[in-house]
């Protein structure tokens, strides 16, 4: 049996969702925090816009429960969605005991709007909420004497069910690859959170950064739990369009506070298709930017806010500003272009209101969870609490949680591998992913696309299958092994789904079917 290092519980990933768990589960429980990379590397510290909640006079948790129902396209969980609304305002002063400096104005929080939303909600750190939030957070995690950090540390895969010899024991632990020595590390604990955020990368052009590989919901699978609804993958609608400009987002307050979508042309396009112009929900904007782009054969389309005054841009957006002033775009002058890219997975690892999978011992939030609350579109601003307030379930759950024995973990067996000799299969199998998932499974699909992404990756899945079976493992090779999982688990999902609704948009099926449900796959069922 191999050595483990042990815990009470393990929390793989350093965003919202996992330092949040980590700090209200310190002062009782030993805690490992593992992250692939340094702890402020997650999607958590990208997001701008802020974090919804009903904080306003004349709000109400209906009519935020409402906006999240019509966003979701009649698939959000009318449960799930209504304890993330009521537990947010508990979530957003957490933050501020916290010290984090939201944005203020006249002594009371500043609130902006976002498409989807009927109300001003949306707390936020002038147009960087989730950089300063992350940095509190990281700040805090860093004093805490009982969680310990393991930076540059990527799971390999939970230990659980067959690996185990019982597939009553659950979740034991977990095999985390240390990137510093390359070996692989044995990690036990009774409780198990995956907090990994999504999986953005499978898509050639993402708001989000190079960690978003989908890794707790492949090793989710990969060890029996179900996954939902990963078909329905946001795509932003306003990523920045320049040449040196990687990823970078261009927050939907943007349109909150009165921006304007544009043809190159300048003539406004959005209000022909829909009567909520560029306040519509994502899936909407995202698909008119789209349908123009092919139209009209354009390369970007352009986001028009310089009719606001340069102080207004300068409190408001600063980073925009100054991110765009360093590639020659001043925008209190000219519009910024824009495309839509992948920014969000609503989808993900089937859970409770506590955050529980199907297997004992292993929990899941942020967006590696399909909690329901997203449905098929994720209403702007709704993530960052969903983190926050399952994070607090979850550590709630694990609270009072029945003691569970410890289990033996089978040593990690790495003595019939070798080192590879052909780095670069990986890096190629990585780009020919990532560009036929954009060209066939983006934000309109057709019965063929899917055919054909799903025969490639049959073929990518024998390959990695090879390479993992005989030679050590890498980063590069996690983080494809696991992409290609989700690949497939998104194109199975979309190949089940015969209707357009909410992110999910088929040529093939261009209406609504009554009723509908969630996409649940199961392991069992391949």
């Amino acid at each position: 049996m191999a050595s483990s290092l042990d815990f009470d519980v393990l929390i793989v990933g350093s965003g919202l969702a996992g330092l949040s768990a980590a700090l209200l589960l310190a002062p009782a429980h030993r805690v490992a925090v593992l992250t692939k990379r340094a702890l402020a590397d997650g999607s958590s510290g990208w997001a701008q816009g802020g974090i919804a909640a009903v904080l306003a006079a004349g709000d109400s948790f209906d009519a935020h429960v409402d906006d999240t129902l019509v966003a979701g396209a009649g698939l959000c969980d009318a449960a799930a969605t209504r304890f993330v609304v009521e537990h947010a305002p508990e979530a957003i002063g957490w933050l501020r005991e916290l010290g984090v400096p939201f944005s203020e104005e006249d002594g009371d929080l500043h609130l902006t709007r976002e498409g989807g939303h009927s109300q001003r909600r949306i707390v936020h750190v002038t147009d960087a909420t989730g950089a300063a939030v992350q940095q509190v957070l990281i700040e805090r995690v860093r004093r805490t004497p009982n969680v310990t950090l393991f930076e540059h540390h990527t799971l390999v895969d939970l230990v659980a069910g067959e690996r185990l010899g019982a597939p009553e024991a659950g979740c034991a632990g977990l095999y985390a690859l240390d990137d510093a020595s390359g070996d692989v590390l044995a990690f036990r604990a009774p409780h198990t959170i995956l907090a990994t955020g999504g999986a953005g990368k499978v898509y050639l052009y993402t708001t989000n950064p190079d960690t978003a590989t989908g890794d707790g919901i492949a090793a989710a699978w990969r060890a029996g739990c179900r996954v939902s609804n990963m078909e329905f993958i946001q795509f932003h609608p306003t990523c920045l369009y320049h040449p040196h400009a990687k990823s970078f987002l261009i927050s939907e307050a943007v349109r909150g506070e009165g921006g304007l979508l544009k043809l190159p042309d300048g003539t406004r396009f959005m209000p022909r298709h829909d009567e909520r112009a560029e306040l519509a929900p994502r899936d909407v904007v995202a698909r008119a930017i789209d349908f123009e782009m092919k139209k009209h054969g354009l390369d970007c389309v352009h986001l028009d806010i310089s009719h606001q005054s340069p102080d207004f841009l300068r409190a408001h957006f600063p980073n925009i500003l100054a991110r765009c002033a360093e590639l020659g775009i001043d925008i209190t002058r000219e519009p910024i272009p824009v495309v839509p890219a992948a920014h969000y997975t609503c989808g993900g690892v089937v859970t409770d209101l506590a955050g529980r999978t199907d297997l004992p011992g292993l929990y899941a939030i942020g967006e590696t969870a399909c909690t329901g609350l997203h449905g098929a579109n994720r209403l702007a601003s709704n993530s960052l609490v969903e983190c926050m307030v399952f994070a607090r379930a979850a550590a709630a759950a694990i609270g009072a949680a029945p003691a569970r024995a410890p289990v033996a973990l089978p040593a990690w067996d790495a003595s019939q591998v070798t080192d590879a000799d052909e780095a670069v299969v990986i890096s190629h199998n990585w780009d020919e992913l990532r560009r036929f998932m954009w060209d066939y499974v983006g934000i309109v699909r057709t019965n063929k696309r899917l055919e054909r992404a799903s025969h490639r990756i049959a073929l990518l899945q024998a390959e990695i299958h090879e390479f993992y079976a005989n030679f050590h493992v890498t980063r590069d090779l996690l983080e494809l092994r696991n992409l290609v999982q989700v690949a497939e688990l998104i194109v199975r999902s979309a190949q089940a789904r015969h209707e357009s609704r909410g992110l999910h948009f088929s040529r093939d099926y261009p209406s609504l079917a009554e009723p509908t449900a969630p996409t649940v796959l199961v392991l069992a069922d391949r």
